[in-house]
């Protein structure tokens, strides 16, 4: 039968072949297709024999022809024939399949849906049949019978879409199916129900089998939808992080994870590069990207777009330079603005209390950098751009006369050192993981440092501190670069050669070459024309001797001989030998010695530095001194009766008409003494053991020291001022060569003259002729000072000194302060100011001056000393015993304690007449419990018990005093704000200023009311109504914070700026908890700026441009 269909085929008619095939029953026709696509043989042209007898114009040959159809569909979905057959089979059928009429595509397009929606796919060969089918369909204009109705052929393959969409889908066949509607002509619409049901089925299919199936989704989102088909792909990585996350950090340990993390990562890295190749084909698809993202951006701390999984996506989207600059500047900004938000909710009990916590982006970038360990090296260099580049844009600003230019928003401010120190740990985590990319961070890092000089570098170094000190063996292999950059070490600013060195100093302890290298720099540095240059290598020679431990000792005559740096074996495998670091150490020590014949500052920085070497190398300590004692031996008069005790004249330098300083003599005396206090309490105690030959050499050397400063003290005493020529009549003048020598000796002896009082106080053991020897140093002082003040003010013009540095250690400072602090808090709580005696300087009583001093110390202490704070607040609490319990008292019992004593001062103060209240002292007292609360734990009883008092002091007491009003005031507000939104607090005090101040309307007939009794017609305007002015105005700023993350969190695209407020209180209850605290909280500020519009002295007195402010705020809160 089927050699005679074949050879009627080849007939130049198709008569004779339409009535055989008629004469056929139709089960006949397809076994004999089946039994010949089975085996092989002429299938192809025995099908293209039977199209050619079964015309479409023909109903029987149109119906024969879809039979047809059903049997090659069903043959090919089986998998019984072979590929070639099979292929060749569905090459037949589509070309064949635009012929066929309308309801007749309409029936084979329902078989084929009908084959998907019950699960008959075998191979899924036959879907590639199906976009020919609809494409075929969509052309047709008749109506035609689709189900119930009548539909056009568009209509038709609409519904096909829909029934197909709504159907199940076998999950091995998703990708094919969704590879299939890429070759079919869709609408917008229908790609959009087409994406969304890609979408739903992620979650149903294995991990392996997204990334392809993402690759055709976004093939297909060409055609439309690519918003959702990002944001889908986003959404459920997202939520698959996440669920992740929660089982890694489960309580429970789980024997098997859902997923792998190796292998998510994986399968992740290779969707993004299928997104990132589908933005170079489709740069549509990347503006979408950016759009999507710009939104995130902006809603910041809100947002749920940014995800670890974005990110990556963005930072690899960087390779497409079309689009680099964009990406850069949009992370950059989410950054920013994610850490503003942050403040802005840390600074704000109200919106906590409303917005939920969040992920913060720092963490979510940081994570990324963490999964870039599994092969995203498409990530890797973005994170490196994107760290550097946020280091650049927010590291600390250009510094102008000493003083680094900040910001005067600390809401600004803030955010901008957080980004900067996101870039520093993105750098060094992306470091730590990647070798590859290691040499390319060191080499930027040291660019940075060399070629940006002039601006402040800190955060540079302190990043290659961090990858120095993680891998100092692994980055020998770029040594190179770091030897490179020691050739610039004279060009650059010494502060900027300390910190580099500093930062390379465990690299120099691994690596002979770059310590060579570092040591022929130095020291042809130091002999340089250019005196930043001498400077730079005495630091790095100061650095080596601090950083190279001597841990046993060699007479210094055993290295009088100089050698060679690369005669002393390093063995980088175990701790430097202790006799080749000694020989390497006083080698340097050496090539300093040298430096003593330069520069006044040259040798300062060799003095300061002798004391940093003595701490931290103590074997050092008889060479350091032996070298101070022999420079201060030239300018110690031996002679025990001669005065003055020091050579002055030998400390300057004349040269013509140039007079200067050639021996810092005060500083060296500092250090001899900081040098000689340390080394007798730290190394002496230690050496009982050493021999007493030993002993008896450090005992004369030191005790030389001691009898010399014993000496220079005794007859410092008994020198007056004309034994140094400073007499009041001597020249101070800045333009004569005399009275720039003048000034130079005076300088110098009242260094000395502070160095001494130091030294004899810390020898005193609170003796009463060492404490009279103090006192008289310190007259000796005050007379040269007064001296120098006095000819500076009688001048035409004033002297430009700098403000002298104290020479006093810290030590010393220490125990003044200790003992000054203790008498200031015993005199000031226990004899009060109103019964003091008389005695006064400049005005001041001395209990002011004890509080003056206990407000300048805790404000200290807070602003530098933070963590120490508790420590601090221990001290202060002197107990007969000490026990256990003392542990278990918390900050905020101590600063209570200490609370409670001012605040009775306080309530003493105000409980006085009115001729004796003290506005200076109020407004201290005041600044001292400020100082106090903020250490205060909210809501602990101790603070609620402070807010109570400061609130009935402002609603009982009443003071003209406009500095100690809004002080009071100030307090009053900081105290509320931590534990609630202040709007009920602002319109009771706008009540009481529109009651003070009348109404603008004067036949309207104001109540007064008198919440507080601070508010008087005298402090109403300006003090506290620009004080309420300025709470109001933060609490509007929140509540659009809020409105705003509504607005976005809810997509309300279309909502309007003017009626934000209406759309939120018409559906608060939709919106949650955050949309009734809009709700309740819209009223009081309202309420608040009509009391203020409408006073009297609000429109007469405030300035325009914020009293419009004001009012259109107002207005748009009322919209």
């Amino acid at each position: 039968m089927d050699q005679k269909i074949l050879s009627l085929a080849t007939d130049k008619t198709v008569e004779r072949l339409q009535k055989f095939l008629q004469t056929l029953k139709e089960d006949d026709l397809t076994c004999l297709l089946q039994k010949q696509a089975v085996k092989g043989k002429d299938t192809g042209a025995l099908l293209r024999a039977i199209f050619r007898g079964s015309p479409c114009s023909e109903e029987d040959g149109a119906l024969r022809r879809r039979k047809i159809y059903t049997c090659c569909i069903r043959l090919v979905e089986s998998g019984d024939l072979q590929k070639d057959v099979a292929s060749e089979i569905l090459g037949l059928l589509m070309l064949e399949a635009h012929h066929f009429p309308g309801p007749l595509l309409v029936q084979l397009a329902n078989e084929c849906v009908d084959v998907i929606r019950e699960g008959r796919l075998k191979n899924g060969k036959s879907l590639e049949l199906l976009p020919i089918i609809l494409t075929a369909l969509s052309t047709k204009k008749e109506n035609m019978a689709c189900g119930k109705d009548k539909l056009s052929g568009e209509e038709c393959k609409k519904q096909l879409i829909n029934a197909l969409c709504s159907a199940k889908w076998d999950q091995q066949y998703v990708i094919q199916l969704t590879s299939m509607f890429k070759d079919v002509p869709l609408t917008a619409e229908e790609v959009g129900y087409v994406v969304e049901k890609v979408l739903k089925t992620f979650s149903k299919l294995n991990l392996q089998e997204i990334p392809p199936l993402v690759h055709q989704l976004l093939v297909l989102s060409a055609k439309g939808s690519r918003k959702s088909a990002l944001n889908g792909v986003i959404a459920f990585f997202n939520e698959l992080d996440k669920k992740h996350n929660e089982e890694l950090s489960g309580d429970e340990l789980l024997d098997l994870v859902t997923v792998p993390s190796d292998e998510l990562r994986h399968v992740e890295g290779t969707v993004i590069l299928h997104i990132v190749f589908a933005i170079k084909l489709d740069c549509e698809l990347g503006r979408e990207l950016l759009k999507h993202f710009k939104v995130a951006g902006q809603q910041g701390y809100a947002s749920n777009n940014l995800c670890p999984f974005s990110i990556a996506l963005l930072l690899s989207v960087t390779r497409v330079q079309r689009f680099e600059e964009q990406v850069f500047d949009l992370l950059k900004t989410s950054v920013v603005k994610n850490f503003k938000d942050l403040q802005l909710l840390q600074g704000s009990k109200f919106l906590q209390n409303l917005v939920p916590q969040r992920t913060c982006i720092s963490a979510m970038i940081l994570e990324v950098v963490k999964n870039s360990v599994h092969s995203w090296d498409h990530v890797t260099q973005g994170l490196v751009e994107l760290g550097f580049m946020l280091m650049d844009s927010y590291g600390p600003k250009k510094v102008f006369d000493g003083k680094s230019i900040e910001t005067n928003s600390s809401l600004s401010k803030m955010p901008s050192q957080h980004a900067c120190k996101l870039g520093a740990d993105i750098l060094l985590e992306t470091f730590k993981i990647h070798e590859m990319i290691r040499q390319e961070i060191l080499e930027q890092v040291l660019n940075r440092v060399v070629t940006r000089a002039s601006a402040p570098i800190s955060h540079f170094l302190d990043l290659l501190s961090s990858v120095i000190m993680y891998a100092p063996l692994v980055l020998q292999s770029c040594s190179s670069r770091v030897t490179e950059t020691f050739d610039y070490l004279s060009l650059l600013p010494l502060q900027t050669v300390q910190g580099l060195l500093k930062a390379v100093q465990p690299l120099l302890k691994v690596s002979m070459s770059v310590r060579d290298s570092l040591i022929l720099v130095l020291r042809k540095a130091m002999f340089a024309r250019q005196l930043n240059a001498r400077k730079s290598a005495v630091a790095g020679f100061l650095l080596l001797l601090k950083n190279f431990k001597v841990f046993s000792s060699l007479s210094s005559s055993q290295c009088s001989q100089s050698i060679g740096v690369s005669q002393v074996h390093v063995d980088v495998h175990s701790r430097y030998k202790s006799v080749a670091n000694e020989t390497f150490c006083l080698e340097i020590m050496d090539s300093l010695r040298r430096c003593l014949g330069q520069q006044a500052d040259v040798r300062f920085m060799l003095y300061e530095g002798f004391y940093d070497v003595l701490r931290r190398n103590s074997q050092l300590a008889n060479s350091i001194m032996q070298t101070l004692l022999s420079q201060l031996k030239l300018y110690y008069e031996p002679k025990p009766d001669l005065l003055p005790p020091l050579k002055l004249e030998a400390c300057i330098l004349a040269q013509g008409d140039q007079i200067s300083l050639q021996e810092p003599l005060d500083y060296l005396l500092c250090y001899i003494l900081h040098c000689l206090t340390w080394y007798k309490s730290r190394v002496l105690p230690l050496q009982q053991g050493d021999e007493e030959e030993e002993e008896e050499e450090d005992e004369g050397f030191y005790q030389e020291l001691d009898d010399m400063l014993e000496s220079i003290t005794n007859r410092m005493i008994k020198s007056e001022l004309e034994d140094f020529e400073l007499d009041k009549s001597a020249d101070f003048s800045q333009n004569t060569g005399t009275g720039t020598k003048n000034n130079i000796c005076a300088s110098l002896v009242m260094g000395v003259c502070e160095v001494l009082i130091e030294y004899n106080f810390s020898i005193s053991n609170f003796s009463k002729n060492k404490f009279e020897d103090v006192l008289s140093l310190f007259m000796c002082y005050k007379k040269l000072s007064d001296i120098l003040n006095e000819k500076a003010g009688k001048g035409k013009a004033k002297m430009t000194n700098k403000t002298r540095d104290s020479f006093w250690s810290m030590k010393f400072v220490c125990d003044l302060l200790t003992a000054l602090f203790r008498v200031f808090l015993w005199r000031y709580t226990s004899i009060p100011t109103s019964v003091e005696e008389s005695g006064k300087e400049k005005g001041k009583s001395i209990s002011l001056l004890c509080l003056e001093g206990l407000q300048q110390i805790l404000t200290a202490v807070q602003q530098l000393y933070q963590p120490r704070t508790p420590e601090f607040l221990k001290a202060l609490e002197v107990t007969g015993k000490e026990g256990e319990d003392d542990a278990e008292v918390s900050v905020t019992e101590r600063a209570a304690f200490q609370i409670r004593q001012f605040q009775r001062s306080l309530l003493n103060l105000l409980s006085s007449e009115e001729e004796g209240f003290n506005s200076k002292e109020a407004l201290l007292l005041i600044s001292v419990l400020s100082t106090l609360a903020k250490l205060l734990e909210p809501l602990s009883p101790q603070f609620v018990q402070m807010l109570s008092w400061t609130s009935k002091l402002c609603k009982e007491n009443s003071q003209e005093d406009a500095s100690f009003c809004k002080s009071l005031m100030s307090l009053f507000f900081s105290l509320y704000a931590m534990v609630k939104s202040p709007v009920t607090l602002l319109r009771d005090v706008s009540q009481d200023i529109h009651g003070q101040l009348g109404d603008i309307d004067q036949d309207v007939e104001v109540e007064k009311t008198n919440h507080f009794a601070m508010v008087t017609l005298k402090t109403a305007a300006p003090t506290i109504c620009l004080l309420a002015l300025n709470q109001a105005e933060k609490v509007l700023e929140e509540v659009d914070w809020l409105i705003t993350r509504l607005k976005q969190q809810v997509s309300q695209e279309t909502l309007s700026v003017s009626s934000g407020v209406s759309e939120l209180r018409r559906n608060s209850k939709k919106y949650g908890k955050a949309g009734e605290a809009v709700w309740f909280s819209s009223d009081p500020p309202v309420l608040f700026l009509h009391f203020l519009c409408t006073g009297k002295w609000f429109r007469d007195s405030i300035k325009v441009d914020l009293q419009e402010r004001v009012c259109v705020t107002k207005e748009l809160l009322v919209t």
